[in-house]
């Protein structure tokens, strides 16, 4: 298999590094980058998992429940209980039909709630599959002396796999499936058999999913007016045009996580927060990421900081002179914003008015299911592919989140496409998703390490510029939102900033997952949050106990928050500012939704 212009790279600098040294003592670095190739092609056939991580996962498991007979008794007496309660329940349905069922699905778990699997022999089916997934719970949990991470491995791989044989994934146990088979009188499967080779084709082609065409970037999506004003190697920064005769005093700088295109937060004219904030009067700045490439791939995380963050407030200081900024980020782009925060307050940089952080972690004790695929065996693993690739790949980041939801984007859309053979219909949230990003070995790699693995940040030993930033020296307000079914960054891994930062903290929780919670435009329907701040909720509590006690709102967020800006920004309005500054050397380069965000 021929090298790539990234592994001759890495080939020959490894090769230069293993030479003597000044002592004659070689350090070796050839022989590592024989196995950082080695396991750069296996992760070519298992999607970028380390087997040794699985495998060390499976025989802990293996291992501890073969050395505790109290739990083999307690999983026997538990395999009894669930066969009497389903015969109890099949005896019921006999003679009742509204029978009520013995066990109820998981919230969110919305695979037996149609109709029809609430008759028989349906129903039946549907509870012996959720009992006997309760019961492989119970195998894969509480296993004496096992480690934690593992039994989360486990009984992770334990669900994927018993969710592969779901009722609701066998054409013959479905009854949705076999109703529009009667109807069409199986016409529905020749269309799915269609719509499978459609989406095999594009995926062969490295096309984006079928109705992606209806959502034109610059035109139904990320086309809010504006100009970019400045563009280095990383970003590109863009200012939007006024939609008010006068606007707020203090501009607001948004900084998007890098894993994924910026315009989530500018998609429909309807849903965008951008053009939300602009038609009420702000003046917003946001960051465009380059999507990197292998000649990337030495770009480290305080390179974001510098030429993303830094660069980016630079040039906002000099278009908008003698105002403080409030500064927004979200997801990853929040974490690096508040390291930044950090390293600015620690240098008394006052440029910053406010901070907030949408989704974003400051402490990665508890990250949440993401934390499945981060241990040092996985990170290692990962970290060859990256090194072989100089990027960690857009299909290996979408599978991984893939997983963490297989339900709701995996199995639940095969089923609707293929089998009942009716497209999903495409939204511009999913456009968005199927148009994905790089990441730059070194940068991931250090993100991975420096964050989720030894929680630098949370802990104080953030190194910039050679000294610590500490979360605690930031004192000014700030505002932070978690979602409640975030798989990302998980909600109260989210409030932890309360225990990390002395300052005013208002936290809101919203419902929604960790792109649906944010995109929370007024009048969605269904949506609920709770607000309340630092002050008036003790910051000393648990998160479960200010979920309780913090006041419940119906309806958007976005109202809350935009006050929240008005109540930390100068009262009078001012004449909108003209796009960039041409004296300081910033200029209007090209319309928004700039270069960058074509990248593939």
């Amino acid at each position: 298999m021929a090298l790539d212009r990234a592994t001759k790279a890495g080939a020959v600098n490894a090769a230069q590094s293993a030479l003597p040294n000044e002592d004659g003592v070689a350090d070796g670095e050839a022989f590592r980058a024989i196995d950082r190739m080695r396991e750069a092609l296996s992760g070519m056939a298992t999607g970028g998992l380390s087997p040794a991580a699985l495998t060390l996962a499976f025989f802990d498991w293996w291992i501890h429940l073969a050395s505790a007979p109290g739990k083999r008794m307690e999983l026997a007496e538990k395999a009894g209980q669930n066969w009497g309660l389903l015969l109890a329940y099949m005896a019921a349905a006999a003679t009742r039909p509204d029978a009520p069922p013995c066990i109820e699905a998981l919230p969110g778990d919305n695979r037996f709630r149609a109709e029809g699997w609430q008759k028989q022999p349906y129903t039946v089916w549907a509870q012996g599959f959720l009992l006997c997934q309760q019961w492989w719970h119970n195998v894969t949990r509480n296993v004496p002396g096992m480690t934690p991470h593992h039994e989360d491995v486990v009984s992770f791989a334990a669900r994927q796999l018993l969710d592969m044989f779901s009722p609701s994934n066998i054409p013959f146990a479905n009854p949705e499936v076999i109703h529009k088979a009667m109807e069409t009188g199986g016409a529905n499967f020749t269309q799915g058999f269609r719509n499978w080779l459609e989406d095999v084709s594009r995926m062969a082609m490295k096309q984006p999913p079928v109705g992606t065409e209806a959502f034109r970037v610059g035109s139904d999506i990320a086309a809010t007016p504006g100009k970019v004003v400045y563009r280095n190697h990383l970003i590109e920064l863009i200012q939007y045009a006024p939609a008010t005769e006068n606007v707020m005093a203090e501009p607001i700088l948004i900084v998007p996580a890098w894993i994924m295109k910026y315009y989530i937060l500018d998609l429909s004219p309807h849903n965008s927060l951008i053009r939300y904030l602009v038609a009420r009067g702000h003046t917003v700045f946001c960051i465009s990421w380059r999507n990197p490439t292998a000649n990337d791939r030495d770009l480290t995380l305080d390179d974001y900081r510098r030429l993303g963050v830094l660069a980016a407030l630079d040039a906002i200081s000099a278009i908008v002179p003698e105002h403080r900024i409030h500064a927004t980020g979200y997801c990853l782009g929040g974490t690096l914003l508040a390291i930044a925060a950090a390293a600015m307050a620690r240098t008394e940089d006052q440029r910053l008015a406010s901070v907030t952080l949408f989704a974003a972690q400051t402490d990665f004790s508890e990250p949440g299911e993401l934390a499945l695929f981060i241990d040092h065996s996985q990170l290692h693993f990962l970290d060859s592919i990256m090194w072989h690739s100089g990027c960690l790949s857009a299909d290996q980041m979408a599978g991984a989140f893939q997983l963490l939801r297989t339900n709701d984007l995996v199995w639940s859309r095969l089923v609707h496409d293929y089998l009942i053979g009716k497209r999903t219909p495409m939204t511009d949230l999913m456009a968005w998703n199927a148009d994905p990003t790089h990441m730059p070995y070194r940068m991931h790699a250090e993100y991975l390490q420096r964050l989720y693995l030894d929680n630098e940040l949370a802990a104080g030993r953030f190194i910039i510029d050679k000294r610590p930033a500490h979360l605690q020296d930031i004192r000014i307000p700030m505002f932070v939102v978690g979602t409640e079914r975030d798989h990302v960054a998980p909600w109260r891994s989210v409030y932890k900033i309360h225990y990390l930062t002395d300052t005013d903290v208002t936290f809101v929780l919203t419902s929604g997952g960790h792109n649906a919670g944010i995109v929370s435009e007024p009048g969605h329907h269904g949506r609920v949050f709770r607000i309340a701040l630092t002050r008036d909720v003790d910051p000393s509590v648990s998160a479960d106990e200010w979920a309780a006690a913090a006041k419940s709102k119906n309806g958007s967020w976005w109202p809350d928050w935009v006050e929240w800006l008005a109540s930390h920004s100068a009262p009078e309005r001012v004449p909108p500012p003209d796009f960039g500054a041409p004296k300081k050397g910033y200029l209007p380069i090209d319309d928004a939704p700039g270069t960058y965000v074509y990248q593939r």
